[in-house]
Formats: C-alpha cells, sequence, structure tokens
C-alpha cells in the first residue's frame, strides 16, 4: 500500500471554515493515501504551553513547529496554515522531498502590499517572510524542535530557522505551491492558494482572486446527498 501523505493544518477558531475547506480540497485533488491532523490550541495543551504574543495573528503561529515532534521525528511531514485551498494533487508536492534538506519550504522574496490582513490584525515584515506557511518537514533532521524549544524561542527564531545550523538545510519549492493572493499576480495553474489577507469566508474578501475555487470546494465541503426512500413493495 502507497505510503499516507502525513498533514499538518493550522486549525484557528476564527476561520473554522477555512480549515475544512482546504481539507475538502486536499482530498478531492490526491491520488494518495492522507494523514491530516488539525494543530488545534485545545488538542495540544498537554505540550504547549505558550502564552499568544500582542503581533500573533493566529492560534497556530508557532505550535506549526510542533509538527515534527508530533510525527516522532519520523518520515516526512507537511504543514500548512488553514487559510488556502490545493489545486492540485499534494502528491506532486510530496514527490518533492528531498533528504538532502531538514525542511524545505516556499522561499519568498517580497514585501507584503498591506500593513494590516483579516480581522485587522497587523501584517507583520521580516526576513523569510511566509516561508513558514507551508513546509515539509524532514522529520528525523528537526529534532531541534523539541517541545521546550517551540514553547521558549522567539517568534523570529522559529519562523526564520534559527533552529537549523545553516540556511542550507532549507530546501526551496516552487512558489505556485504557495501563491499569495493580492502579493502575486492572478496564476490560473497556482497549485496550492494563500490567502494571506483573508479569504472569501470573511465579507470583505468576498470578491477577492480565487474566491470562486474556494467557493466551490465549500459547496462539495457541506454536500450531501439524500438517498431516495424506497418504493413499498406492491401487494
Amino acid at each position: 500500500m502507497s505510503e499516507s501523505v502525513r498533514i499538518f493544518i493550522g486549525y484557528d477558531r476564527n476561520e473554522i471554515i477555512a480549515y475544512h475547506v482546504l481539507v475538502q480540497s486536499i482530498i478531492e485533488n490526491s491520488s494518495l493515501p492522507l494523514s491530516i491532523t488539525p494543530i488545534a490550541l485545545d488538542n495540544v495543551r498537554g505540550i504547549f504551553k505558550r502564552e499568544k504574543h500582542p503581533l500573533q495573528s493566529t492560534e497556530f503561529s508557532f505550535s506549526r513547529f510542533l509538527a515534527p515532534y508530533l510525527s516522532n521525528y519520523e518520515g516526512w511531514s507537511i504543514f500548512m496554515d488553514c487559510d488556502m485551498i490545493v489545486r492540485r494533487d499534494i502528491a506532486e508536492l510530496w514527490n518533492m522531498r528531498d533528504d538532502n534538506y531538514a525542511v524545505m519550504c516556499c522561499k519568498h522574496d517580497y514585501t507584503p502590499v498591506s500593513d494590516t490582513k483579516f480581522l485587522n490584525n497587523v501584517q507583520s515584515k521580516y526576513e523569510k517572510k511566509n516561508w513558514s506557511s507551508v513546509m515539509m518537514f524532514n522529520n528525523a533532521k528537526c529534532k531541534a524542535l523539541t517541545p521546550e524549544y517551540v514553547n521558549t524561542r522567539s517568534g523570529l527564531e522559529l519562523h526564520q530557522f534559527k533552529w537549523l545550523e545553516n540556511d542550507n538545510l532549507i530546501g526551496s519549492l516552487p512558489l505556485t505551491w504557495n501563491h499569495l493572493v493580492e502579493d502575486y499576480a492572478y496564476d490560473p495553474e497556482a497549485a496550492l492558494i494563500h490567502y494571506t489577507y483573508g479569504g472569501p469566508y470573511f465579507e470583505e474578501y468576498l470578491d477577492c482572486d480565487y474566491a470562486e475555487d474556494w467557493q466551490q470546494y465549500k459547496r462539495r465541503t457541506l454536500h450531501a446527498t439524500q438517498r431516495a426512500k424506497a418504493e413499498p413493495e406492491p401487494a
């Protein structure tokens, strides 16, 4: 049997529908079996003790780095934010794993177009911005990411991959696998859409790029077919 693709998704109680629509988009397009786990604060209380930071815009800003620990530092795993949809087969991304690296991500080099994002959160600007929003972890090479480390180190240490010996351990993924809506021009071939400023689940972003793609996955997430009642047998 094919190896399951192990995926962790950040779960935020302010964006519950976003999580479920992302999961639907992954399931719908995948040719491989999947193991999908939400990283929700209530589920990791026993290991994640960190207080919320004033600049933290999501509940999983730091808990995302628990993915290697939650994988027992074995094999590979993917982490992704919940404000996304996947429009192509996740096998394409999974097949890019390279054991030469400890982690692989899209190496964005840009300046955000706005100083704020969803729910009026501050759009922090720092080196390696959004690199950690989609990561493929080579878990055995990420043993520095213990719960103690994740609980105590600064946001920049975590998001700028300071837990690695050097940046040569960070592999590159094609930007199409973390397409930043509004920051990047519309690309009909984009594989993974990232609604960085807010998605169509917020009123003010109903008409953003790829809004209809998200709505289509939402409709299928909510779909249920009622089985017709059998006609009674004739007497």
